[in-house]
């Protein structure tokens, strides 16, 4: 198996009010994912669910993402999802936090090497 990167899309997602992780990581990746229209699959001859996402998230606190939530995004293709420390945790003077997470969604098809 030879993975060729073919895309990589950058977003960001915010929430402003729940302390959620989980929120803001998917509206990040939303943000990575509806900011292009790429046709790599057909481009290649490969169905869409040939698709491998490496979707990269960063927030604050990442032991308090859901992975599979943020997985379910990707409207094809297969995704391995890692959260790492990163985004941003703004207090505010009510004592509420917004949390702000970063994505990056990482296109990989299997291309064979030409020989």
């Amino acid at each position: 198996m030879t993975l060729k990167r073919v895309a990589m899309e950058f977003g960001m997602g915010t929430d402003l009010h729940g302390m959620d992780y989980t929120k803001p990581a998917v509206r990040a990746l939303k943000d990575a994912l509806w900011h292009n229209s790429l046709s790599m699959a057909d481009a290649f001859g490969f169905p869409r669910d040939a698709m491998q996402v490496d979707v990269l998230i960063g927030v604050a606190q990442p032991d308090k993402v859901d992975r599979e939530e943020v997985a379910a995004v990707l409207p094809y293709g297969s995704a391995k999802v890692i959260v790492e420390h990163g985004g941003l945790d703004i207090e505010k003077e009510n004592g509420d936090t917004t949390v702000m997470a970063n994505a990056a969604a990482v296109v990989y098809f299997d291309i064979a090497e030409a020989t």
